[in-house]
């Protein structure tokens, strides 16, 4: 990662923020990142457990976030129109 890369990556949620829908990064063990978005359920003992979209929910060690914020709520599904 740059120096620039990192200097732009920062952590703007805090235990306040339970109940927001968040965007989270996260180093993997391998030295990969991923990235985890949805409602922040809880934020306790250094775990966050986010709630995806689809309902599965995902824990997340603080150690590993190296960026997050708070999102807008997502947008409505979007219909099918048939012809």
């Amino acid at each position: 990662m740059s120096g620039r890369l990192a200097a732009r990556l920062v952590v703007s949620i805090s235990p306040a923020d339970v109940g927001q829908r968040v965007s989270l990064r996260r180093r993997l063990p391998e030295g990969a990142y991923s990235d985890v978005v949805g409602v922040l359920e809880s934020w306790a003992d250094g775990v966050l457990r986010v709630r995806r979209r689809t309902g599965e929910p995902v824990e997340v060690a603080e150690a590993t976030v190296v960026a997050a914020k708070v999102v807008p709520p997502a947008p409505p599904a979007r219909r099918r129109t048939t012809s």
